[in-house]
């Protein structure tokens, strides 16, 4: 067990709860107790870690098809039962606990299970196009279009980074990884220029699908002055909010914006807005220096595992935590679009946090149980998953 990162979760929990009282403190009733609720989701989420951590991580990779089929099967349940929050569809109570759970967000770590699975067969090989880079953008294009049919475009857009990332660590040639991002790159101008261009007929085409909610994340990135006062409000308001705090903030539980109800959402999406208003500048590089010691310290955990599962693993939590940081804090200040996104271990919430603390109970398995020999999930050359050591 890395103690290190235990001490790093702790200090996650004590700036959640204090920021999540902070922004609730003037908040209707209804938001009055979610610090005392996120006390209770770390104490579930450290079950969850504990939990993971004593499980050998082999046991996830060698049953990923079945975790596969169940994940897309929540996927399909939501688009058809699920609430709306937000503008995006994709949530279920359970009834028993009172948990809301949004299945697009545990399908994130479903993800990396799966194709690290599928990674592990192309062992000491380089992936090549056709037969490995096609099936597995595949795989990830499944949930990626569930999640953009349930409104969910934060969640979708992280299924492709964290593909990115595994393909990277899979030993995809240099000339497809060059390829890829020339694809992207462009893909990426054009549609922001069709967009700009035909954003009339777009706007259109939207609200006929009834998919106005999109506009409301894209607008105020790509085009402020045609946006709607209501869409701007809230990332106009979060950035006056951030340059308020200056060097050192405004003091705990005095910002000016985030007090009075100005900007939204300042328990979830936007606690990074309360901690730049209150602790300023300095206070933000704190915390991102934590989340850069945790990163780090996972990649020394992947560093040293004798196998090639649990590097996998590994890298494809921290393409998704790096996007999810780089997104959360981004589409605050004007240079990313708002997608909804929260941020890992501070904002509130039941099942972001509850999946975040599986992820790291898994690294912590990595570290636990990387060391010991492959028995199950040893892969020969041809592809095809050999015993080690049982004739």
């Amino acid at each position: 067990m890395d103690w290190s990162i235990v001490v790093i979760l702790v200090a996650f929990m004590v700036m959640s709860i204090l920021l999540i009282h902070s922004a609730v403190a003037t908040a209707p009733p209804k938001y009055a107790h979610l610090d005392k609720k996120m006390v209770i989701n770390y104490i579930l989420g450290f079950i969850a870690f504990f939990g993971m951590a004593f499980v050998n991580y082999r046991v996830l990779i060698k049953f990923y098809l079945y975790i596969f089929g169940a994940g897309i099967l929540s996927l399909l349940f939501v688009k058809f039962f699920g609430g709306e929050v937000n503008g995006a569809q994709g949530w279920v109570t359970i009834p028993v606990i009172k948990l809301d759970v949004q299945p697009a967000e545990l399908f994130k770590l479903i993800l990396i299970i799966t194709l690290s699975a599928l990674l592990l067969r192309k062992y000491k090989l380089r992936l090549t196009f056709l037969r490995d880079v096609v099936p597995l953008s595949l795989v990830t294009f499944l949930p990626f279009a569930l999640a953009m049919a349930l409104n969910d475009i934060g969640n979708g857009l992280s299924y492709l980074v964290i593909l990115l990332g595994m393909l990277w660590i899979g030993k995809m040639k240099y000339s497809h990884t060059l390829f890829i991002l020339i694809i992207l790159a462009v893909s990426l101008a054009v549609g922001i220029k069709s967009y700009v261009t035909y954003h009339d007929q777009i706007e259109k085409a939207l609200s006929n699908s009834n998919k106005e909610h999109w506009l409301s994340r894209i607008d105020p990135w790509l085009l402020p002055e045609k946006a709607s006062k209501k869409a701007v409000y809230h990332t106009k308001n979060a950035s006056i909010a951030i340059a308020s705090g200056g060097m050192f903030g405004q003091g705990y539980m005095k910002g000016a914006y985030t007090q009075t109800g100005r900007v939204p959402y300042t328990y979830a999406d936007s606690i990074f807005v309360v901690a730049a208003e209150e602790f300023g500048f300095f206070g933000c590089s704190i915390m991102l220096l934590i989340y850069f010691i945790m990163i780090h310290r996972l990649i020394l955990i992947a560093l040293e595992c004798r196998d090639r599962a649990g590097p996998l693993l590994i890298v494809g939590i921290v393409s998704m935590w790096l996007y999810q940081i780089l997104e959360n804090v981004g589409m605050f200040m004007g240079i990313l679009p708002l997608t909804g996104i929260t941020l890992p271990f501070i904002s509130y919430g039941g099942s972001s946090l509850l999946i975040n603390m599986a992820c790291l109970g898994i690294a912590m398995s990595v570290k636990m149980h990387g060391q010991q020999n492959e028995d199950d999930l040893s892969v020969g050359r041809s592809g095809k998953a050999i015993a080690r050591g049982k004739a």
